[in-house]
């Protein structure tokens, strides 16, 4: 394995969990904001009020996405079992 190799399946790799994690962060962000929004509407600085809601929605979001996402690890994972005779060489 050359040093080119390691650093490019890392990079495929480290991509992967980005892309995974990201509608879930993105879905958390956007409420978020929106209640932040509502609590500074109404005045209202309570921390714990933004939490469930945020919980709520990632879950939500994640159970959304859950079929893209199992693609997604399905298919990398596919890949790098059926390439390790080419990746020892």
């Amino acid at each position: 394995m050359s040093p080119e190799f390691v650093v490019g399946f890392g990079r495929q790799a480290i991509e992967l969990c980005l892309m995974m994690a990201l509608p879930m962060l993105g879905v958390g962000l956007s409420v978020g904001i929106v209640l932040s929004i509502i609590q500074a509407a109404t005045q209202i600085q309570e921390q714990t009020l933004t939490f469930i809601p945020k919980i709520v929605s990632m879950f939500l979001a994640l159970l959304v996405a859950l079929p893209w996402l199992m693609d997604k690890i399905i298919s990398f994972t596919r890949e790098v079992l059926l390439n390790i005779p080419q990746y020892i060489r």
